[in-house]
């Protein structure tokens, strides 16, 4: 039997667009991609695939599913066969246990306990609140980013202790410590920075001290929830935006991350106190993104972005470096106010091998000739290791940046051939107005806390078209296809405090078909017509002056 934790750390890693990728013709239409289904015979694509939110459907036949779905479908073979399937496609060993099949509700329960934990001390502690707010943060950005406090020790442990808490399960998730024979807070006196998986689970800390004495910085221990050089700080908040503007900004710091998505910046992530590496690709390749490096000008920012910049060269990844110089770095910038300036600077990042080429230069009294000899020895070693093209076009880089003449810069390579993307597509079911209904439906997809609120006001009586999609959502089967189509569909766009208004529209839509019904119902006698057509005007005049009612049905009358 396959091993749970190896499943859900597949699950992570997988790419569904490289994943059906392998099997369809896909095309790039803005945050999804498109194709002709595979499942049945069309001319008109209209099979979506969202690396957004890893899933896949289809508008013509109804299809629909995550990596899982399709490959079991598409192959004709069962759950753990598509599972060893899925690993083989992207080069992942699973692990195998004899005669348990781990869960892990219990480990994400815990996880999810000490964060509202160190979250209620971080309002206790007002005076650390207060020590956010100085630093920039507002008070929506700390409910965001769910930061908290932990307080002292014999606090967590009687907070363990009161809610019956497994400390030593706690203690192998590295929230806990033990020693001499005690339980201790690992993060004592610490501000809490929540780490999540690119699915959302919450699976370590990071935590920051206020004291001088102690490391400034400590995350959570390596264990199979979290590794620290596979996941990026804010990424699962980040990630609808980095697909939406196919861009993604990497910084060196939590309180980074969060100010630059405080100023607007919504594509900001955070390397979790390590360098980026090649295990950060599985996230780095999910919707191909520009990707901007975004470090400090010490000398240790320097080096991370010049290590960084050359691996993702040599993976000919779009972006480039912004270094901030003066001692600045984001956080700083957006507490100045300085937003149109760090605009400027993500606008206009240094190539990533430019960079490298540049910062190889500096290593060297370029004045001392065996010295530029060198120089040019390390540049020509990494240009050689471009593509054909880059190597020719950045010869001249080279030439000048060493005071060199160009016939002293030789490429070497070998002839390769180009492959390059067809003209983009877009299906014809994308340039239709969504229906009142979807919308609805996607807003509460988008947070499910709108469900209790929508149910005060609505039932699934009340639509039209998508009543049992709505009932689907009722029942939380998030997997029901047409579910599936809304997450999907990019025309359904929602905005902050719509939710009411499109609920109005809905509800107003509602009743102006009812008048119409009851107006034509030949059964009802005339008193009791007038009654209803009276109550109904009666509503319609309420929405329309801006009042939420709720529907009422037949029934009710």
């Amino acid at each position: 039997m396959i091993k749970q934790d190896s499943i859900e750390m597949l699950k992570q890693q997988i790419d569904i667009v490289e994943i059906i990728g392998n099997y369809v013709d896909l095309k790039k239409m803005g945050s999804v991609f498109g194709a002709c289904c595979p499942f049945h015979n069309e001319k008109t694509p209209s099979f979506m695939v969202s690396p957004i939110k890893n899933l896949y459907h289809c508008y013509g036949c109804g299809v629909g599913g995550d990596s899982i779905t399709f490959i079991m479908e598409i192959e004709k073979i069962g759950y753990r066969e598509a599972i060893e399937k899925l690993a083989q496609l992207s080069n992942f060993t699973l692990e195998y246990e004899k005669n348990t099949k781990k869960k892990f509700d219990e480990e994400y329960k815990l996880f999810d306990n000490a964060k509202n934990f160190f979250k209620s001390q971080l309002a206790i502690h007002k005076h650390l609140y207060e020590y956010l707010t100085k630093r920039g943060l507002t008070k929506e950005s700390i409910e965001k980013f769910e930061l908290g406090y932990c307080s002292t020790s014999f606090e967590m442990i009687k907070f363990c202790d009161q809610n019956l808490l497994n400390k030593q399960k706690l203690t192998e998730l590295g929230i806990l410590g033990y020693n001499d024979n005690r339980y201790y807070a690992r993060f004592n006196e610490r501000i809490i920075f929540p780490i999540h998986s690119p699915l959302g689970k919450p699976v370590g800390f990071g935590g920051r001290s206020l004291k001088d004495n102690v490391a400034k910085y400590i995350n959570s221990p390596q264990s199979q929830f979290f590794n620290k050089s596979k996941l990026l700080y804010g990424y699962h908040i980040a990630k609808e935006h980095i697909y939406r503007n196919e861009q993604i900004i990497i910084t060196e710091g939590y309180l980074d991350a969060i100010m630059l998505h405080q100023a607007g910046f919504k594509t900001a992530v955070a390397t979790l106190g390590t360098a980026l590496t090649n295990d950060h690709f599985p996230l780095l390749n999910k919707g191909n993104p520009k990707i901007i490096l975004s470090y400090d000008g010490d000398n240790a920012g320097i080096k991370a972005a010049h290590k960084a910049a050359f691996m993702l060269a040599m993976a000919k990844k779009e972006g480039g470096v912004v270094i901030f110089e003066g001692g600045l770095d984001p956080a700083d910038m957006v507490q100045k106010g300085q937003i149109e300036q760090l605009q400027n600077l993500f606008n206009k990042p240094k190539p990533f091998i430019e960079f490298v080429l540049e910062q190889i230069s500096k290593n060297f009294d370029l004045k001392n000739p065996l010295q530029k000899e060198q120089a040019l020895k390390e540049s020509l070693s990494f240009l050689h290791n471009l593509s054909p093209l880059l190597q020719e076009e950045y010869k001249n880089f080279i030439a000048k940046t060493l005071s060199i003449p160009l016939h002293l810069i030789p490429t070497k390579y070998k002839i390769q051939k180009q492959n390059f993307a067809s003209k983009t597509f877009i299906p014809p079911f994308l340039e239709q107005n969504s229906h009142l209904e979807e919308l609805i439906i996607k807003y509460i997809l988008d947070d499910p806390n709108l469900l209790n609120f929508a149910l005060d006001y609505i039932d699934s009586s009340i639509f039209s078209i998508h009543q049992d999609t709505f009932q689907a959502l009722i029942d939380g089967n998030l997997m029901h296809p047409k579910i599936i189509g809304i997450q999907l569909n990019p025309k359904l766009i929602t905005t902050p405090n719509g939710f009411q208004n499109e609920l109005k529209i809905l509800i107003l839509r509602y009743n102006n078909r009812l008048l119409n019904e009851v107006s034509e119902d030949s059964t009802l006698d005339f008193t009791e017509k007038s009654f209803r057509i009276r109550k109904i005007k009666n509503s319609i005049l309420r929405l329309k002056q801006g009042e939420l009612i709720a529907y009422e049905s037949f029934s009710t009358f």
